[in-house]
């Protein structure tokens, strides 16, 4: 009786400890395996679809948080990462990377570039749609326009500083031109608050409610490159360079031009 006893007490506790050791092992496991991935909206509509490719080829979990590459907004991934906020792999317009990695906060070598990425103009579904073949036709287009809606990151900053002035129409389009901060053109023009908005190709491409007129003409347009980078103190460094070189491979090329991108590069 009483080693058959002893015997169930030892049991218990084998099982008991064999159930804490379980119990502890995928917290560990599942923090080590993760990927934290702060992403701009110009390559996210690509890198949605991916993930989960990468996530079931490679056993990694990614987290992802999303944000403007610059601008004033709180989400703005600069700004995130200058508050302390924790990453292990950022995926911006180049410009802004370039500045990240000058500040000490991206490593220079994980620089990748992974796709390009041209600036469209919308309006809203049903609404006239104007020619947008020549430099005359975007000229008149925004004189045209009552309202105009920009992003506040990369293609948005080049319009406002730039593109207004190339054109000649700067002083004409000035108060009737607004950034539009931490949310999509599209859907600004989509509930018709605005006439005409103008954004990366592939961060139209998802909104509902709008008709893309198509891309600017090429005397006036901008290629945003979109890259990759790992941040400095990275957690998951293997994780992030196992991310960053699936999202640059020929596998996700097909994807990335289905969302309305070029790969960077045609051979890795």
């Amino acid at each position: 009786m009483i080693r058959t006893m002893l015997k169930g007490v030892r049991q218990a506790v084998a099982f008991s400890f064999l159930a804490s050791m379980l119990a502890t092992a995928p917290a560990h496991a599942q923090a080590t395996q993760e990927v934290k991935v702060m992403i701009s909206g110009g390559f996210s509509a690509a890198y949605d679809a991916l993930v989960p490719q990468f996530e079931a080829g490679h056993g990694y979990k990614v987290v992802t948080v999303h944000g403007p590459s610059m601008g004033a907004t709180p989400q703005a991934i600069p700004n995130r990462l200058a508050r302390g906020e924790a990453a292990d792999v950022v995926i911006l317009a180049d410009s802004a990377l370039g500045q990240l990695i000058e500040q000490n906060r991206v490593l220079p070598a994980s620089r990748t570039d992974l796709v390009r990425s041209v600036i469209a103009m919308a309006v809203r579904e049903g609404a006239p749609v104007p020619p947008l073949q020549t430099r005359d036709d975007l000229v008149r287009a925004v004189l045209n326009a009552k309202s105009i809606a920009v992003s506040d990151s990369a293609s948005g900053v080049y319009i406002s500083t730039q593109m207004y002035r190339k054109l000649g129409v700067e002083e004409q389009v000035k108060d009737k031109s607004r950034m539009i901060p931490a949310e999509p053109v599209g859907k600004v023009v989509a509930r018709g608050d605005a006439e005409i908005g103008f954004q990366q190709l592939s961060e139209l491409k998802p909104i509902k409610g709008i008709t893309i007129v198509g891309p600017i003409p090429a005397e006036a347009q901008k290629v945003t490159v979109f890259s990759a980078g790992i941040v400095k103190g990275a957690q998951n460094e293997k994780g992030a360079q196992e991310l960053i070189r699936f999202l640059a491979s020929g596998e996700a090329h097909a994807t990335i031009r289905d969302s309305g991108l070029e790969p960077a590069a045609t051979g890795k």
